[in-house]
This record gives structure tokens, sequence and C-alpha cells, in this order.
């Protein structure tokens, strides 16, 4: 067995060190607490390259008297608690008097403080934990802070920081934190030489909400106020349409302090449940108060972690509380209340489809065609004809109602519009612009050449005329049937078969096999008037930090700054009001599956991005849009199973029909 060596004092503590110091923001936390028990009315936090170089952190609190100075860098030096029993009752941030000597001989640290009651300030200088200056100074009462080169003496924790990007935004979700947990200080926080935050400290929440995440996000809130078994739990609930696919949006305080508890999240999801869709989780900021005796808070350094002596009576608080604020709160909407709209004054998708409209109605041929595989412009139509059921044709069924029932009045008007169409396609073949060529494809995915229909007055030939006609297809003949349950579409195959299609499957991986195939390239759509999102700053980091990925996605995403991110173009698939919800579920995916490779990460985005934008089912599609849909699944032979591993179609034998029915045995 070696020799137990007993290590000196400077390896000690920078072994200490890392249990409290983990990265820039774990200095800002733990200076920030001190100023906040020292009894701080205003704080403001600078720093630099996302604090690796320069972090400052001043206040105006009680400061230190000049004889604690040099006493507060020792280890376990503390003045929140003196013996055994304050353990039990810790009602400071701060307790442990372990933040100032881990910070110190990690870095370069210097102090000027004075307290009220001394005529001068003082400055104190550690380099690694070592005094190199001691000296009196002119300031105010307070205490700031100034901490330069963290981990310059320890390369190997220096090698293993993010970038200066990514740990200012760890910073920010820190102060964002502090902000909303103590509404009553004015917290200003100053990135890079730029003013990013700054707190009214009214000691009014809904002010710091408004501060931190901005006026939409505030807007959605509801108050929550509620007492029982003596614990009291105050804040804001987000309305149910809120809801977001992630908890980042979900902030826990107790007595002052930000923590993270699945006993409060066990209880809002209870007291959500028939409120809140299923995968979804509302945003909120709750500060719960009660009995210091009751609660743990010196569970782990980072003081994150909490235990209850009873938890019970704490998850009752929270879901009645939850349960109240819903009941009260939670009132329907103003029928004229649309989210997208809110965001813009523009929506471009409700002009494309009010053009589409007045196109469709002034020229009937145009309207059955660009209703089958509609396309706005040259640079599209060829992947718009890949995919009949693109966002325009999707937005078209599921906005223009009034357009299907034109469509659909009089089988008499269809059969003439398809022989004009024929006659339109022919006047034009010749033309080379992509927008006029005819829909014709030797592919089998869409085509508009169908068999010769002869116009008849005589309604019994009505039947033989219309599009159901079987249709010869590399000697494989199929007739659509109809739909069932506004989901599964019914084909007769051959004569001798039934293939029941479930139609949002199908389309699901469809638009899936599509994504992969572009990569990135030329499925996306540029929005006329930009987006702008506001991000909790762990999504935030997550989404900038994987811009490449976005990219492949089809999302045009550029940094706004503070927690926002401008989007400008989509993929074609994507719905509009979609956006900021499949921005958010992405973001939380990537920053949960971190090691995952790129391959990996692009799948599920692609996988996410199609379920959103297929069709439903339970949607009402036309006809036409149906056969052409039936069309592609019968002849794809790739088209089997959904991105989630489900069947799209079932095949049944007409022999089965027939022994079933008793014809055969």
């Amino acid at each position: 067995m070696s020799k137990i060596n007993v290590l000196d004092k400077h390896t000690a503590e920078l072994i200490a060190a890392g249990e409290v110091v983990e990265r820039p923001s774990s200095v800002i936390k733990e200076l920030i607490e001190n100023s906040i028990d020292a009894g701080a009315t205003a704080i403001t936090v600078e720093i630099k390259d996302g604090g690796i170089t320069y972090m400052r952190v001043t206040d105006n609190g009680s400061g230190i008297e000049k004889d604690d100075i040099k006493v507060a860098f020792i280890r376990h030096a503390t003045s929140k608690i003196r013996m055994e029993d304050d353990l039990l009752r810790i009602g400071t941030l701060g307790f442990r008097g372990e933040a100032l000597p881990s910070i110190a001989s990690v870095s370069h640290v210097e102090l000027i403080t004075k307290a009220e009651n001394e005529d001068t300030g003082s400055r104190y200088v550690l380099d690694g934990g070592e005094e190199t200056e001691f000296s009196d100074t002119g300031c105010p009462n307070g205490t700031t802070f100034i901490v330069r080169d963290l981990f310059y003496n320890v390369p190997a924790r220096l090698k293993f920081l993010k970038s200066s990007t990514a740990e200012g935004n760890a910073i920010s979700n820190v102060i964002d934190k502090i902000a909303l947990s103590h509404p009553e200080i004015s917290i200003t926080y100053i990135r890079d030489s730029k003013q990013v935050l700054k707190t009214s400290g009214d000691n009014k929440l809904m002010s710091a909400i408004y501060s931190v995440y901005g006026k939409e996000f505030a807007s959605t809130l509801i108050p929550v106020d509620y007492s029982l078994n003596n614990i009291t739990v105050k804040g804001y609930i987000s309305k149910p349409e809120y809801a977001r696919p992630n908890r980042n949006m979900q902030n826990f305080f107790l007595n002052g302090r930000y923590v993270i508890s699945k006993t409060f999240m066990a209880a809002i999801s209870e007291a959500c449940k028939g409120s809140v869709m299923v995968g979804k989780y509302p945003s909120c900021v709750l500060s719960v108060t009660m009995a210091l005796e009751n609660v743990d808070v010196n569970v782990h350094p980072t003081k994150l972690e909490i235990r209850f002596a009873n938890e019970k009576p704490v998850f009752e608080t929270i879901y009645h509380g939850i349960k109240t604020a819903l009941m009260v709160g939670d009132k329907p909407r103003d029928a004229s209340f649309n989210t997208a709209s809110s965001r813009s004054a523009f929506n471009p998708f409700e002009t494309a489809q009010k053009a589409f409209r007045e196109k469709a109605e002034n020229n009937k041929v145009n309207s059955v065609r660009s209703f089958i595989s509609p396309g706005a412009n040259s640079t599209m139509n060829d992947r718009i004809e890949k995919d009949p059921l693109s966002i325009y044709s999707k937005q078209a069924v599921k906005r223009e109602n009034d357009l299907d029932t034109l469509v659909l009045k009089k089988k008499e008007e269809y059969i003439q519009e398809q022989k004009d169409i024929r006659e339109y396609e022919k006047k034009f073949s010749s033309v080379d612009s992509p927008e006029d060529i005819p829909l014709s494809r030797k592919d089998g995915i869409l085509s508009t050449e169908t068999e010769d229909v002869e116009i008849s007055n005589d309604k019994t030939s009505d039947t033989k005329n219309e599009i159901d006609l079987l249709i010869d297809n590399d000697d494989k003949k199929f007739k659509y049937i109809g739909e069932a349950f506004n989901t599964y579409l019914i084909v007769e195959v051959s004569n001798d078969e039934l293939i029941v299609i479930d139609k949002h499957a199908a389309h699901e991986r469809i638009i899936f096999e599509q994504l992969k195939k572009e990569h990135g390239n030329g499925c996306e759509q540029l929005l006329l008037f930009p987006l702008t999102i506001t991000l909790n700053k762990i999504d935030y980091d997550c989404v900038i930090n994987n811009l490449d990925i976005f990219k492949d996605a089809m999302f045009d995403i550029e940094d706004y700054g503070n927690g926002n991110i401008v989007i400008r173009s989509i993929p074609q698939y994507l719905e509009h009001e979609d956006i900021e919800s499949a921005v958010e579920e992405m973001a939380g995916y990537l920053s949960d599956h971190k090691n995952e490779i790129k391959t990996e990460k692009m799948e599920w985005i692609y996988h996410n991005i199609a379920c959103r934008a297929a069709i439903k089912g339970g949607d009402n599609n036309s006809k036409y849009e149906m056969e052409a849909f039936a069309k592609r699944v019968i002849e794809d032979d790739s088209i089997r199973h959904c991105p989630h591993g489900r069947p799209v179609s079932i095949s049944i034998k007409k022999r089965e029909f027939e022994r079933n029915f008793g014809r055969i045995q």
C-alpha cells in the first residue's frame, strides 16, 4: 500500500474549490448571494468574455469591516451560522463559508469594501489565494468583488470551460433566477460593456418577470396566491394554451432561494391534468414560503437540491394553489385572439391564402390545378409537385372550406374543368417556365394526365366519368373508394385487394423522407417578416450553439442577444403558429441529448417537423387531394411505416371478405 500523505494547503484548496466553483456562473451566484445576505437593495454585475477573464459584483449592502476582511477568506469562516442548531434553521443563501476561499484559490481577486460605521474603505488583493495587497481606499458603503482570470492556475479546469458565449449565457441564467427570486432588489447586468438587464427593485414580481422574460411572456400569466398547512405559494403560472414542450421555463423558489424540486414539478403536473395537453408543461414563477426547520438546504454545495421533512403538505399546497389559480384566472380567450398574429401584424399565410382564394374564384381551371399541387413561385414548384400535401395545400384545405365546397359542388363542373386543364396544358406545353409546365410525372407521385373523359348530359354516365375510375398504372389497377372516420383512406387494388391507409402516418413518412433527402437545401421558406422569439437562457444557449443543426433543418436563425433570436426562414412544411413551439422543443431535445451524434439529432428533428406538418386524423381533406395522396402511397414501396414505427397501411384480400360472407369456404 502506498504511503498516506497529508496534502499541502494549496492543493487541498484547489480540490475543495472544485466543489463550489465549477464555472464562472458559480462565482457570480456565490457573490450575489453574499450581497443579498448583506442586505443590498441594488446589485450590479459586470462580466467580460463570459466571465472567464473578468467578473465584477458591486452592492450597497452592509460591507465587511476591516478587521474581518482577512478572516472572510479563511475556509469555513462565516457570519451566518454560529453553532450546530443554526443548521436546522438556515435562512440565508450562503452559510458554508467556502465561497470566498474557493474563488480566491483559482483566480486573481480584488475586494473593495466599506462598512457604514467606518470612515474609509479597504482594498484587499489576492493571487491564487495568497495575499498581495491590503490597504485603505476611498469607496461608498458596500462591497465590490472583482475576479480576473478564473482557473489561471488550474489549466485542466480552464480547458474544460465552454465558449465565452456559452459561459456568459450560463451567468445570464443565474442572474435571471436571482432577479425573479428577489424582486425587491434592483439588479443591473452588464455583459461585454452592454447593459442587458435592469430590474426596478419595486418588490413587484410581475415587474421582475417583465424585465427578465419580456412583455409577451408576462401577458400569458395568471396569478397564484394560496396558503395551506402553514405554507404559502405565490407567483404566476401560464395559461394552459401557452404550455411549452419542456420544463425550462418553470422557476421555483423556496424561502427566497432558487431550487430544483421534483415535488414542485409533480404537484404542478397533477394540478394541470385535464387543462394542459399531454407532453406540454406550463411555465411558472412560483415562490414558496414555509418554516425553515421543515426544509434542509444543506444537501449539496450548489444548494440547488433540497429535502423536506414532510413532502405531502408541500405537494398539497402547490396542487391546490395551481388548481385555484386555473379556475379563477383561466378564462376563455376572445374569439378574435390569434397567437400567431399577435406576434406580427402581418400573417404571410393568411395573405397567401387570400390571394389563393381570389385567384381560384376568378379562374376555376387554375383553382383545381393549384388545389391538387399549389405552388406560388417557380423555385418551389418542383418540390411542391412531389408533395401534394405541402403546407400550402394543407393550409388551403384547413382554412379554405369555401374553396373545397366550390370544387365539389357539381360533378359535371369538375369533369369539364378536367378537360379544360388538359387543353390549357397543351396550349402551354412549349413554355419553359416551371410554373406553367404541365404537372405530368413519370414517377407516379402526381399527375394531371387522366383518362379521357367524355362530357355527357346523361346522368347515368356520371359514375364512369369521375376521376375515381380505375387507372392503369404499370398493369396495376387501383381505385380510390373513400375515407373512413376522417382518418383512413380506402383504396381498391387490382380488383382483389383493399388497402386501408392511415393518412397521418403516411403523410408523416413522406415529409420525413423528403426532409432527409433535401437536408436543408431548398425546402426552406423565407418569412416575409422575420419572427423574434424570446427564450429562456438554457434554450437560447442551446440554439446559438447549434445553429448549424437548425440550418440543416431549414431554420435560418440569427442571434439577437440577451435570450432573443430572429427566425428568417422555416421548413416549407411548418405552419406559422408552430414555429415558436418547434424551436423550443428542438432546443430542449438538443439540451438533453448533447452526447448524441449529429445524425441521430437530425433524425429526431426531421421527425418532429414531419409530425407537426402532416395532416392529422380527423382533418377534413378534399376527395381529390386524398386521391392523389393514395396514389402516391400505393406506388411508393418505401412508405410502409411512419417514423414512430407504426404501419402506414393494412391490406385486406378479397378472399377474406368472401370467406366472411360465406361466399367461399
